[in-house]
């Protein structure tokens, strides 16, 4: 079992988002579609409830007994179980909102979360697509063109090649002026596709090919970028909000350095950077959010050079992310009502000063996985579960699953997510509350 020791942090004032409250001065969304499934489906529907606004639930075929079903004022059937046939059927999608009259479509992660033309259908139908506009997710979805916007606004990022030019010799040239180690990264990449290390010219041509093989199957793009790999990084990205007021605040920051696979697995908020170089990194976070005129939550994800201090802009998630419970933790703020109230015309709740940091908060991410089988996906029925006793503010569990649910092989095999709180000071080892992670015991039924 994982331990985790935690400390109740005080209760806040600012248990919600100011501008919670029964009576809205301006009218609220009525009905929104939660196009998702699983834990990020059930955590949305579970806010609009709250904020009284009605739910859409979407479902494929073996989803039809699912918990964001049951959870949803409505659900409707969308096609069958593999993805491209049901949550990415933009489609179908937008069909079952226009009959349920819904006002609003929440993408949630994932899925048609990012994508640019999915934003566009939806506003050409006259349906809110609660995220930024579609002109910033597709500036932000190319990683050559965001780093080109970023150094256009003066936000610092890793030194390296990212034009157009994709010459093997050239980028080995490239590669050469940089200086070794460096980073063989997709244009169009995310989860680690799409790159290579490199530490010499003898390996450049060979992981170049390996990486553009990698970047077409997976993006159908094989254009590549070359950067300075950072040799002893951490991975902090900073939470942003932006309204249609230009209006914008930086919700702190979240260190994501735990990873496998290059895929996060623990998260925690806020990291231990000083408040001098939060507020510096949290400054360059909106001035990229500013440069493509966004709205709605999104995270600027920084690579942070612990030899030098000094941070570089990696990427911008255009969506809300799956680590975004520790920042809701920390602040005492409801991101997705947020996004509501942004998607329903509202100015942005509070202002930058307005906002605190309350304790320290971290994230584990459960997954259906075989250890004996190096941690490859696990399918089948969940035959005994236990979830840990959840208390407000201090430990929250995020899931999508029940017991006797089945895990199938169509999606993510993460599940849910288990997120605790502490009071972050120098004595926390004091008087610590024991939280066991192994308290979510799952047992899967061999096939």
């Amino acid at each position: 079992f994982f331990f985790l020791m935690i400390r109740r942090p005080p209760r806040s004032t600012q248990s919600r988002s100011s501008a919670a409250s029964d009576v809205y001065k301006r009218q609220l969304i009525h009905k929104v579609l939660v196009a998702n499934r699983g834990e990020i489906a059930c955590r949305i529907i579970r806010t609009a409830k709250r904020m009284g606004v009605r739910t859409v639930s979407v479902y494929s075929d073996i989803d039809r007994y699912s918990k964001h079903v049951e959870l949803a004022d409505e659900a409707y059937h969308i096609g069958p179980s593999p993805s491209s046939q049901s949550y990415l059927n933009s489609n179908k999608i937008l069909e079952v909102a226009h009959d349920t009259k819904s006002k609003a479509l929440h993408p949630g992660f994932g899925f048609l979360s990012e994508n640019a033309e999915f934003a566009d259908q939806c506003d050409r139908e006259k349906i809110i697509f609660i995220g930024p506009p579609s002109s910033a997710i597709r500036s932000m979805g190319s990683k050559s063109e965001s780093k080109n916007i970023m150094i256009k606004a003066n936000v610092p990022v890793v030194p390296g090649y990212h034009g157009e030019n994709q010459d093997k010799e050239f980028l080995l040239e490239q590669a050469r002026k940089i200086g070794y180690p460096v980073l063989i990264k997709a244009v169009s990449g995310g989860g680690g596709k799409g790159m290579k290390i490199v530490h010499n010219d003898g390996e450049f041509f060979d992981q170049l090919e390996s990486a553009k093989r990698e970047s077409l199957k997976s993006f159908r793009d094989d254009r590549v970028l070359v950067e300075k790999f950072i040799q002893k990084p951490r991975h902090i990205e900073i939470q942003v909000f932006g309204d249609k007021f230009q209006n914008y605040v930086y919700l702190f920051e979240r260190d994501c350095s735990i990873q496998r696979r290059h895929q996060k697995v623990i998260e925690e908020a806020p990291s231990n950077i000083s408040p001098e170089l939060r507020q510096k990194i949290g400054q360059s976070a909106i001035d990229a959010a500013r440069a493509v005129n966004y709205y709605n939550a999104g995270t600027v994800e920084f690579i942070f050079d612990t030899e030098t201090n000094e941070y570089y802009f990696m990427e911008m998630n255009t969506r809300l992310q799956v680590e975004h419970p520790v920042t809701e933790m920390i602040t005492k703020q409801d991101l997705v009502e947020w996004q509501l109230l942004v998607a329903s015309g509202y100015k942005l709740p509070l202002r930058q000063e307005d906002l605190k940091i309350y304790g320290h908060a971290v994230e584990a991410r459960v997954y259906s996985e075989n250890p004996y089988n190096n941690f490859l996906p696990c399918t089948g029925p969940i035959s005994f579960l236990r979830d840990p006793q959840q208390q407000e503010g201090y430990v929250r569990l995020e899931t999508g699953v029940r017991e006797k649910d089945q895990i199938s092989i169509y999606y993510d095999p993460m599940i849910s997510k288990l997120i605790t709180c502490l009071l972050y000071t120098s004595d926390a080892a004091d008087d610590l509350l024991c939280v066991d992670l192994g308290g979510r015991r799952i047992i899967k039924k061999k096939k």
